[in-house]
Formats: C-alpha cells, structure tokens, sequence
C-alpha cells in the first residue's frame, strides 16, 4: 500500500489480517493484493466500502487434481469490506484475453500485498493489452449507465463518474494505446475538455461528501458524454484484435509455482 494510505488508514492492518486468514484457511499464497473501485479510483465518500482483490496460488498438487478446485475465493461481503480473488492459472487466462478488470487490479495505487513471485506476472501485463478488448469494455460500461441513469432531471453524483471514467479511459486507449490508468484524476487531466472542469470539480466535491449525493442534469455534460459515446463506437468497428502467445503464460505459470512454497 502507499506509504501515506498505510499510515494513516486504520483499515490496514484489519485487511493485512484478513488476508492472512484467507491464507490459512482456503492453504494458499496471495501473490497479490490491491484496492478495487472508487478508493483506488480517487473518489470514495467518506461510506464507501473497502473492494479488496487479491491474486493467489494453491500448491502445486493442487492443480493435478482429478476434481479441479474453484477457481475463485469469495471470502468476505459486508458494508465495510468486499473481499475476493482469483486463481492465478484463471488469471492468466484472462491476462491472456486482456481482460480489463484484471489491468485495472494489477494498476491498482494501493497495494496491500505484493510478493517477488508476482514479479514475472507484472512484467508481462502491459505486452498481453489489447486496445479493443478494452475499448469495448468500456464502452459498455458507459453505454448502460447513460442509458439507466443519466437520462433524469435528477441524477446521483457517482453515476455521472461512473459514466465519465470509462469515456475517459477510451479515450486514453486510442490515444496512448496503452491500459488506461486506473485513478480518475489522471484520467481527467488527461483528457477532460477544459470547460467542464469546474463542473466535474464540483460533482467530485459532493460524490466525495455523500456516497447518495444527487444533482441537477448537467446538460454540457451529457451533451459530451453522448458525444463521444458515438465517436467511440464509430472508432470501435474499424479496430482489430490481437493475441498473446500462450507459451509465455504457461513458463510464467509454471515459474510462480516453482517459486512459491506453501
């Protein structure tokens, strides 16, 4: 975890704990552990939960196994903690699909766990991105919450954020061509037009005091987040796909087991 997070969040210690249990009840190694959603993306309000995501290992018998064991462990569920994680063989998996969510954990910035073994996998990340695996997931995501939410003369604070964050993130992709960074503040200097800065400023400003918080529609907004939905899909149909060598996945998987002992 950053240095100032760790030191000041009393939440710290409590999920180093819990992720100690997890280890000593479910037998495996966290690899990896990070921060998910509105803390890791800059604009949780003083309610918002705690999504911790973690990446771990089983021992190396367990994956010869004639029954597979799950997956995935899904340990805790409450209004302070939303704790879960995944295999790393179905994290690999899904590095090998450039799956999003997975980017977004490994550029997660807080990090409550980090072992030399996760070194390999973090290596790699960057050289399995696939631009339009991310462009659509994004867009999607924006897609659906204009659609449901942000049609009313009302509209929750934290909706309008969780439209304008993957616009931004797409537009990040097809301009750098890279994963798009995981905090929103990035995202916006990045990319925001100027003139709606102080009405973002200020949409921020209440998310962060009321996770509730809801505000007048906020026509130039919408307008822009209409604009680029359609300027993103039209930019989305001309793009093509690339893979992943799976070789390297598997040397990767097989070097984690090797070097993580339980």
């Amino acid at each position: 975890m950053h240095n100032s997070l760790q030191q000041s969040d009393p939440m710290f210690g409590e999920i180093a704990r819990k992720l100690d249990e997890i280890e000593a009840a479910e037998h495996v190694r966290i690899l990896y552990a990070a921060e998910s959603g509105s803390r890791a993306w800059g604009f949780a309000s003083k309610d918002s939960d705690y999504d911790v995501r973690f990446i771990y290992v089983r021992r190396q018998s367990d994956y010869l196994r004639l029954n597979p064991m799950r997956d995935v462990i899904e340990w805790q569920l409450d209004e302070v903690l939303d704790i879960n994680g995944w295999d790393v063989s179905k994290a690999l998996r899904l590095l090998h699909a450039s799956n999003p969510t997975l980017f977004e954990w490994c550029q997660s910035p807080i990090v409550y766990r980090r072992l030399p073994a996760w070194e390999p996998i973090a290596q790699i990340t960057s050289d399995c991105f696939n631009a339009r695996t991310a462009l659509a997931h994004y867009l999607h995501m924006a897609e659906n919450q204009n659609k449901i939410y942000l049609q009313g003369d009302e509209v929750k604070c934290k909706k309008y954020f969780y439209t304008l964050r993957p616009v931004l993130a797409c537009k990040w992709v097809l301009q750098e061509g890279t994963p798009p960074p995981v905090e929103f503040q990035r995202l916006a200097d990045s990319q925001l037009p100027s003139e709606l800065q102080s009405a973002v400023d200020e949409l921020l400003r209440r998310k962060r005091d009321h996770e509730l918080e809801t505000s007048a529609r906020i026509e130039p907004l919408n307008r822009y987040l209409d604009g680029e939905i359609a300027s993103i899909r039209a930019r989305l149909a001309g793009m093509r796909d690339r893979t992943y060598d799976w070789e390297e996945l598997n040397r990767i998987f097989l070097c984690v087991l090797d070097r993580t002992s339980l």
